[in-house]
């Protein structure tokens, strides 16, 4: 047998031996990087925040977890949900959700939600697990949770707010040098989308430098429809040549809806004027972008400077009494010794 014989011989005993191996064992010429399956893709596409349950001093923040997933089935995923003070720091309330095994690709919602304590503002710290895995992470920052109205107030009925047109108005029905008969007319207004339930409507006449109730008076605003303004008229008898502040308010089955001021000046020589404060709170939900930084910008960089009017921002005024005191004595040393 000459050489090139012995040799494709040779080849043709390889081939047969590889081919039985691979016959008897078909995964020893795998790729090896096929061994471990890529898992798969977890995305947190968005948070979105809504009011729940909203208590006298705590509220329910309700949570959905928008959950992007791409490849392979995941197994024992959890989405667990923060709550943390914006100003303090602490934790108030952690929840986890049981979510299980995500697959099929696309999009879907996890509901989950935290408790809260009605007053400052938050940061929900929102983290996706898989088998114990930290995968994705979002942060979301409250504020406002105060405007929130609990649910036993929740109602769009109360006090008419107008530029010209009274919320309270008083008249003059009878008079003599002891006694005054008042008409006071109260104007309420449903916002609302539906009819109004029945209110009870409650009246105070407080006296304006002792705080003493004269009269009270109280009457039913029946259902108002969506939109109207419905006006109520009570008759009051007051102590005359006294001036009064007429304090109303809405009560719900003994809940405090609304609540309004007027007054009634019958004193010709003195008057008074209603109390007049706004606060406006609004609840507000916000990505977590990171501070500020709270040591520039404007708000840093005029602190302390002096106002228009000659005073500084905390209030000291540039030029007072004594100073003005102080000018005068020392003028008049200066003309004494010019003398």
């Amino acid at each position: 047998m000459d050489t090139r014989t012995a040799l494709l011989a040779a080849a043709a005993a390889v081939l047969v031996v590889s081919a039985v191996g691979v016959v008897a064992a078909p995964d020893a010429l795998d790729d090896p990087r096929e061994e471990t399956e890529r898992p798969g893709d977890l995305h947190v596409a968005g948070v979105v925040v809504s009011p729940g349950e909203v208590r006298g001093e705590t509220a329910e923040l309700r949570l959905g977890v928008d959950l992007r997933h791409r490849g392979p089935p995941v197994e024992n995923v959890t989405v667990r949900h923060r709550a943390i003070g914006a100003d303090s720091g602490l934790l108030v309330d952690e929840t986890t959700v049981d979510v299980g095994t995500v697959d099929g690709g696309g999009e879907r919602t996890i509901n989950g939600s935290v408790d809260v304590e009605r007053e400052g503002g938050y940061r929900i710290e929102t983290v996706v697990f898989a088998d114990g895995e930290r995968r994705e992470s979002r942060t979301t920052r409250v504020g406002g949770v105060a405007a929130l109205t609990p649910d036993y107030a929740d109602t769009r009925v109360g006090f008419t707010e107008g530029n010209v047109w009274p919320t309270v108005a008083v008249s003059v029905r009878e008079a003599d040098n002891t006694t005054a008969t008042l008409s006071v007319s109260v104007s309420v207004t449903n916002r609302g989308d539906t009819a109004s339930e029945p209110l009870d409507l409650r009246l105070l006449m407080r006296q304006a430098e002792s705080n003493v109730i004269a009269d009270e008076a109280s009457e039913t605003v029946g259902s108002v429809r969506p939109g109207r303004t419905d006006t109520v008229t009570m008759t009051v008898e007051v102590p005359a040549n006294y001036n009064y502040y007429v304090d109303a308010a809405l009560w719900s089955d003994d809940v405090l809806i609304d609540e309004t001021q007027g007054v009634a000046n019958l004193n010709p020589r003195e008057t008074i004027s209603a109390d007049e404060t706004v606060e406006e709170v609004e609840f507000s939900v916000e990505d977590f972008a990171g501070g500020d930084d709270a040591a520039g910008g404007a708000d840093g960089a005029d602190a302390g400077a002096p106002t228009g009017d000659g005073s500084t921002e905390d209030g000291t005024p540039g030029f007072g009494p004594v100073v003005a005191l102080a000018a005068l004595l020392a003028a008049a040393l200066y003309a004494r010794r010019r003398a």
